[in-house]
């Protein structure tokens, strides 16, 4: 599979499990661990996606000689 694609299924993972979760703690009256996990999930995938970006700059850097 390409790679960006199998990038965008992890972070939907990502984002599923972490829905999930939320309702999850939500239900069990736990509403602050939900935003906290949610918090969590959104920073991991911030983290993933300036990886991705310092890569694509790297290429262009790359390609034009910088």
């Amino acid at each position: 599979m390409i790679p960006e694609v199998n990038l965008i299924f992890k972070i939907a993972g990502v984002g599923i499990v972490v829905l999930l979760l939320n309702i999850l703690f939500k239900q069990a009256g736990k509403e602050e661990y939900g935003v906290l996990l949610t918090f969590v999930g959104v920073v991991a995938i911030f983290i993933v996606a300036i990886q991705m970006i310092q890569r694509f700059f790297e290429e262009v850097r790359a390609v034009f000689g910088f």
